[in-house]
This record gives C-alpha cells, structure tokens and sequence, in this order.
C-alpha cells in the first residue's frame, strides 16, 4: 500500500550560494592577461628607475645602486611574470621592454644626448648585471620540472 505524497510549497534556501558569475576560464584568463601587462609596465617602469639611478654620485664618486637594482628588480620581475601568467616564457614579458629601453638609452640622439655614455662603468655593470638576471632567470625555468597536477 503507498500513501500520496502531500503537495508541498518548495522554499529556496536563504543560505544559498549567488549565482556564478562569469566561466572561470574568463576570469583566469582576464587576470593572466591583468599581471602580463602589469609586468611589462614593471619592466619599463624598473629600467627608467635604473636608468635614473645610472650616474648617482656620493662624493663625487659613482655608486653602483642602479646594478644592484637591476639584479634585485629583475629578480623579482621575473618571478612575478611567471606567478602571474603562469607560463615559462612569460619571463620575456619584463625582459624585452627592459633591453629595448636600455638599447634606446645607449644610442646618441641628433643633438648629441645620451643617457649611458661608454664611460660610466655603473650604466655598463647595469646592463650586463640585469641582462645575466634575465638570462638566469629564464635558464632556470626551462630547466624546471613540469608541474604536476593533483599534487
């Protein structure tokens, strides 16, 4: 023998969760491509600052703050890039504005201005200390072990 099943009036959780928003592949997406352009900013933003830093004179001596900055900057730069995008090339995202700005700082203008002249041992040490970051930093994710999934 069964019994009917009483009518009864369905009442929507008040706990519920809101509806999703957008497909998480949209909002990850939107957000790799959020830190890639703030990593290229970055990049630009630390090789003027490097730049700016190339000729600080303390006691009428050079000091070499802008290659250290340029280690350390880099550094960082290049480890955000790749937690940001999360990919391996993503390193090349700081690392081309950076070497296009110093290639443009090393060249003479029509009116004779330039921003890294051959005799400052700082701006050369700079570039040289930030392009060997840059290519570390880039030798050792290819070297990386692949990411496991799961864990």
């Amino acid at each position: 023998m069964t019994v009917p099943a009483a009518p009864m009036t369905v009442v929507e959780d008040q706990n519920a969760p809101p509806p999703a928003g957008p497909p998480p592949r949209v909002l990850d997406l939107g957000l790799r491509l959020a830190g890639a352009i703030v990593v290229v900013l970055a990049g630009v933003l630390t090789g003027v600052l490097e730049l700016l830093l190339a000729t600080v004179r303390v006691g009428g001596y050079l000091v070499g703050v802008s290659a250290l900055l340029a280690i350390g900057a880099n550094i960082v730069l290049s480890w955000f890039a790749y937690e940001a995008v999360g990919r391996r090339w993503a390193v090349a995202l700081p690392a081309v504005p950076w070497f296009a700005l110093m290639a443009v700082a090393a060249v003479r203008t029509d009116e004779g201005d330039l921003l890294l002249a051959g005799d400052n041992w700082v701006g050369l040490a700079m570039i040289v200390a930030g392009a060997m970051t840059f290519a570390v930093m880039g030798f050792r994710q290819i070297l990386a072990p692949p990411p496991t999934l799961g864990g």
